[in-house]
């Protein structure tokens, strides 16, 4: 729970860039960016791991300790991008972190590919298994026009 205090505390304190998106604005910007049906998850899937990962917050920021994730998709700074911080980092993305802090998204959507392309697909993120996997997400694109 401190770690999730410290979080929101963060992402309120480095606020003043971030954005926050509408339902349908970010499902236009995902759409736009190639991710509907990318690796043969629908938008609805993206929508859902994005609002479960950082409620469509641009600027999302959770440090579990030895790692931390980031943006709207909170993406891993030990596995996908380099923070300068995380000890044996991977960074797979091939990214600085803080590229993931802003309100251009493309860099996000580049990285999110990469992850799904590995093994685990969309499995990769915890929030995804937890409330979206197997479950019905049309919600999270009903009412948009795309």
């Amino acid at each position: 729970m401190k770690s999730l205090l410290c979080a929101i505390l963060f992402a309120f304190l480095a606020g003043t860039d971030a954005k926050v998106f509408a339902k349908c604005d970010l499902a236009k910007v995902l759409k736009a960016g190639g991710l509907d049906g990318y690796y043969g998850y629908s938008l609805a899937n993206w929508m859902c791991l994005s609002y479960y990962e950082s409620r469509y917050t641009t600027n999302a920021m959770y440090d579990n300790g030895w790692s931390r994730d980031y943006g709207v998709f909170q993406i891993n700074s030990y596995w996908w991008c380099n923070d300068g911080k995380t000890s044996g980092a991977v960074a797979a993305c091939g990214i600085s972190c803080s590229n993931l802090m802003n309100d251009d998204i493309t860099d996000d959507i580049t990285c999110a590919k990469r992850v799904v392309r590995d093994p685990n697909g969309m499995g990769a993120w915890v929030a995804w298994n937890n409330y979206c996997k197997n479950k019905d997400v049309s919600s999270f694109v009903s009412g948009c026009v795309l």
